[in-house]
């Protein structure tokens, strides 16, 4: 226990050395602290590597302090080898075996019940994502601190360096890679639960943001080894622009499918009439929008035209507007004109499908044929089925009123006066 206590004040010094060192290091530049014999050993260290080519070794600070902090503690101070330097790198490898047993199979075990009993299933796809990467940064630190506590030489030494740096950007982006998957999953399935549009475009986004993530991983790990990212980004960029000109429709095609998803204009089934080509939307792709026409042919759309277009979603009337006219014959008197009206009103308000208050009942044009009275209501329900149902219902009833009253429906006709000498001469001969 007394090695443990000494082995956790080593890392609180390394966590304060760490936070201090910076702060050192810029008074030593500025000449207003004294040199101590620690600083003049880093010099001398830093010198040395230089001189022999070793300048740019990437540098891993926590192991460098951890290892220094745990051979102080035995006093290691040696150039060489011992027997407990050995010692010591074995049990920077047990500690690693026997951390990550205590991790995996305690640690998450745990966690794992723990999301059992929550609510959300974003834990339960997260816990398990993090697993792996946790017990390989356990299993990596350990290797790599065993290693550091051995005396090698500089091309191991620089190896080494080299090694870890990979190894643990590798590690540390592995987890973040895994952590991002698991929340674009889970937003995945949200979607698909509350019927978002934005559900037919997550396999593609996920993969997009994966991509980038990728990148920006990749760049990172080749700048800490000392390149130069800029003139990777340079390369790519004018590689980038000649792509982005040989590929315009096809960007505009994808940007206008970002726009789709974003907008959620219309789902997949939804009947919608975008300009021209109104229709069920059958499948929502990167490229274009597939949409089954009315006499059942298949109309394929590009996105960047679907952006561009104004969109009118027949699937999401809150309402339905009818509006029709009724053509009685000019023999109608003004009284049964008014007893014709008032039995239209009575058979819009004894029907439940239309909406009480917003139906109005009119006489309202002399037309060449025909007295028009105009009849406009609103139903309750949306459905298409069940608005023609009622217009129906509605129309039979206006039949039945208009020949109880002995009233008939106009159509168009057109009356011819014979006068003159012709029409005299004309009818004379018919008869």
């Amino acid at each position: 226990m007394k090695k443990v206590s000494l082995l956790i004040c080593s890392l609180v010094l390394f966590v304060l050395q760490g936070a201090c060192g910076p702060m050192l290091a810029a008074a030593e530049n500025s000449g207003t602290a004294p040199a101590t014999d620690q600083a003049a050993a880093n010099a001398t260290t830093a010198a040395a590597a230089v001189a022999t080519g070793h300048g740019n070794v990437p540098s891993s600070d926590f192991l460098e302090h951890l290892v220094d902090a745990v051979l102080g503690l035995f006093n290691l101070s040696t150039s060489g080898n011992t027997t407990a330097h050995y010692v010591i790198s074995g049990l920077f490898l047990l500690g690693a075996f026997l951390l990550r047993h205590v991790m995996t199979n305690i640690v998450f075990r745990i966690l794992r019940k723990f999301a059992e009993r929550t609510e959300t299933t974003l834990d339960d796809k997260l816990f398990p994502a993090m697993e792996a990467p946790t017990a390989a940064l356990i299993t990596v630190t350990g290797i790599f601190a065993a290693l550091k506590v051995l005396k090698l030489s500089p091309e191991a030494d620089r190896t080494i360096g080299y090694g870890s740096t990979i190894a643990f950007s590798l590690v540390v982006f592995w987890g973040l890679l895994r952590a991002f998957n698991a929340v674009l999953d889970h937003m995945h399935e949200v979607a698909i639960k509350k019927q978002m549009g934005v559900a037919a475009f997550m396999p593609w986004i996920k993969k997009t943001l994966l991509a980038i993530f990728v990148v920006i991983g990749l760049l990172l790990v080749i700048q800490s080894l000392g390149y130069d990212v800029k003139a990777i980004l340079g390369a790519a960029g004018i590689g980038g622009l000649a792509f982005a000109l040989a590929a315009q429709d096809t960007i505009a095609n994808l940007f206008g499918s970002l726009v789709v998803a974003t907008d959620q204009p219309f789902k997949i089934g939804e009947v919608v009439r975008i300009g021209a080509s109104t229709g069920t939307v059958e499948d929502i792709g990167l490229r274009s929008t597939k949409i089954r026409l009315i006499d059942k042919s298949l109309a394929i759309l590009p996105n960047k035209m679907v952006a561009s277009e104004a969109i009118v979603n027949l699937s999401r009337f809150a309402q339905r507007r009818v509006e029709q006219t009724v053509g009685l014959t000019y023999d109608t008197t003004p009284e049964q004109m008014e007893a014709i009206l008032s039995d239209f009103r009575t058979v819009l308000a004894g029907e439940d499908g239309v909406e009480r208050g917003t139906f109005n009942v009119n006489f309202t044009d002399y037309a060449d044929s025909s007295l028009n009275v105009q009849i406009v209501y609103f139903t309750t329900d949306a459905d298409y089925g069940k608005h023609l149902g009622l217009r129906e219902r509605i129309n039979l009833k206006i039949m039945r009123a208009v020949a109880a009253h002995g009233l008939a429906f106009a159509f168009p006709t057109r009356t011819v006066v014979l006068d003159g000498p012709v029409a005299k001469q004309l009818i004379a001969r018919q008869s």
